[in-house]
């Protein structure tokens, strides 16, 4: 009997573990709890100059490995992309802001269009791809497409 319920516990765990792991950096949509965020003024605030095309707003933890690795990604592609702009805020220095969007896990990525509206989010770790596929919800050619010769 030990056995069987041993069984289901593992069989439960690695249930919920690919469940987790299928749900790291997916795109989604804005948050409708956090849609009262005045981003623009938000960032205002503290310093940042959003992208003319999207922003990415990365809210990070300083003990976190999947921030470092999302940054990684996201600073890449604003570095590839014109009119995109990347930036990570520390969660413990914008307390306020965490409340306000709410944000429940780090990374938390916030992505703003041009007017400075949220149009996606993401938790978890992203990868390169999901990282195009939040910047395709802006709209817009990308620079991979501009190589094949199409626009979005």
């Amino acid at each position: 009997m030990e056995s069987i319920t041993l069984a289901g516990l593992v069989l439960a765990t690695v249930f919920l573990g690919l469940l987790w792991r299928s749900r790291q950096g997916v795109v989604r949509a804005p948050s409708t709890a956090a849609a009262g965020v005045d981003w623009p003024a938000r960032l205002g605030e503290i310093g940042v100059e959003p992208g003319p095309r999207a922003t990415f707003v990365q809210l990070s933890a300083a003990v976190c490995a999947p921030c470092r690795a999302t940054a990684r990604v996201l600073s890449a592609l604003a570095d590839a992309e014109r009119g995109v702009v990347h930036t990570e805020l520390d969660v413990e220095a914008h307390p306020d802001l965490v409340h306000a969007a709410h944000v429940l896990r780090t990374p938390t990525v916030v992505v703003l269009d041009g007017a400075g509206t949220e149009v996606a989010r993401s938790s978890g770790a992203m990868t390169p791809a999901q990282a195009r596929t939040a910047l395709a919800v802006v709209g817009g050619a990308t620079a991979d497409d501009e190589t094949r010769g199409r626009t979005v």
